[in-house]
């Protein structure tokens, strides 16, 4: 079956060449051209969508609002497009629940390569041997792609920033640098100037619990990158 897409953006070829190239490449498409028709297709489809697509710019509304809607429904992972000199569009994505952006102009095959590399992290399958990681009274579980705390709540995470947390809670005690933990979540590494890192690190240490000032869990290592310093437990039951 193929993975369904939903895209929104008010600019009509943009809609017809992405849905035309993305289903060239075995994905179906579901377009939107504003905020109603988007929340239209998400109530119709959003347990069906494998991925989400919002332009930040709409004539009715904005990409903002409409991730903190999805947001407050599904971990579907989202792209944001915006505009390539606005640093902070991309912030306010990232901080919004967005899982990556991609800066204006862009091409079709860029998104594509965004698409498959978000899809391929989100989709990894557990090794069968484990399927329970516990640290610090959470318990991570790699078949369900699920976290609950202490009191069995599920801590809400989008599906990049499980993939994050899965990172770091397998290698518990290694100093990992931003190009590694980019290349683990979005498929490359990070600019000098690029904070979607930052912004993720600080979404998860949120969810967590984990003091942003004095964090317990995912410790900075000025310099040199973020360190996870709990213990970490595995079982597979």
């Amino acid at each position: 079956m193929a993975r369904k897409i939903l895209i929104v953006d008010d600019d009509q070829k943009t809609r017809v060449l992405l849905k035309t190239y993305l289903e060239k490449n075995q994905y179906e498409v579901l377009p939107a051209h504003n905020g109603e028709s988007f929340l239209a297709e998400l109530r119709h489809h959003g347990d069906q969508l494998s991925l989400v697509i919002l332009d930040v710019m709409l004539p009715d509304t904005d990409g903002f609002a409409l991730c903190k809607i999805v947001r407050k429904q599904s971990n579907v992972p989202i792209i944001m497009l915006t505009a390539s000199s606005d640093e902070t569009d991309r912030i306010v994505g990232l901080e919004l629940g967005a899982d990556d952006y991609i800066a204006k102009p862009y091409s079709p095959r860029e998104l594509l390569a965004r698409i498959k590399a978000i899809l391929r992290r989100v989709g990894n399958e557990p090794a069968a041997a484990t399927r329970y990681l516990r640290f610090n009274g959470f318990t991570l579980d790699l078949a369900e792609r699920t976290v609950v705390d202490a009191d069995g709540k599920q801590v809400v995470l989008t599906g990049l920033d499980f993939v994050l947390l899965k990172y770091f809670v397998e290698h518990p005690g290694e100093v990992l640098d931003r190009g590694v933990l980019c290349e683990q979540t979005r498929g490359r590494e990070s600019g000098p100037l690029d904070r979607s890192l930052d912004v993720q690190i600080s979404r998860l240490r949120l969810r967590l619990n984990d003091d942003g000032k004095q964090p317990a869990l995912i410790k900075t290592v000025r310099g040199a990158g973020y360190v996870f310093s709990a213990d970490v437990s595995a079982s597979h039951a």
